[in-house]
């Protein structure tokens, strides 16, 4: 698989240190509030990783457009992708469902997002905001942001639906799914 796989195969690694981590903390709401040093890892890594990959999309659909910020990338993608902020992630396995975009819907700044500014600039003040909550979110925000990118970079493949692009992500995520309309396996299995 060459380079232009690269955030895909970050994504996967996040996910299988992630699913590593359910051995210790039950993914259930009951414990949204947990906070450790591993949960701020991930969410400073998830995070960062959305930060490159939305401001690459961003670009590709606006080279011309400055895209400095989470306000920046939210004026393009709502223009560009009007139903991006309510797409859905599902983690079936813990029969938990997030839509960690939404509130672009209403004009804000994700929780997670702030959350995630809050912990890389003052850790000592808002360390508790690095829990599961804020980190399941923020990988299922990369996760659908993911397939939106692989869109846009395939489609120089001719590669244009999401069925499609999800046949070419290898290897499968295997915690994180996407609605039965994204996910080429889902369409067949069912």
């Amino acid at each position: 698989m060459n380079g232009k796989f690269n955030h895909w195969n970050y994504f996967i690694a996040l996910e299988q240190d992630l699913e590593k981590l359910a051995r210790y903390i039950e993914f259930s709401e009951a414990n949204f509030a947990t906070f450790s040093i591993e949960l701020a890892h991930l969410l400073l890594a998830t995070s960062s990783e959305i930060d490159v990959v939305m401001k690459a999309l961003c670009n590709l659909k606006q080279p011309q457009q400055k895209h400095a910020n989470i306000n920046d990338y939210k004026k393009t993608m709502a223009y560009f992708f009007p139903d991006f902020n309510e797409q859905e992630c599902y983690m079936h396995r813990y029969n938990l469902k997030f839509q960690p975009w939404l509130s672009w819907k209403d004009g804000t700044t994700p929780s997670w997002w702030r959350s995630y500014n809050n912990v890389k600039h003052q850790r000592d003040t808002y360390f508790q905001e690095a829990n599961l909550k804020n980190t399941l979110n923020s990988i299922a925000a990369l996760r659908m942001l993911l397939l939106y990118y692989y869109r846009e970079v395939l489609s120089q493949d001719h590669i244009h639906g999401f069925n499609d692009v999800t046949r070419k992500l290898m290897p499968k995520s295997s915690l994180i799914e996407t609605t039965n309309s994204y996910d080429y396996e889902s369409v067949f299995v069912g």
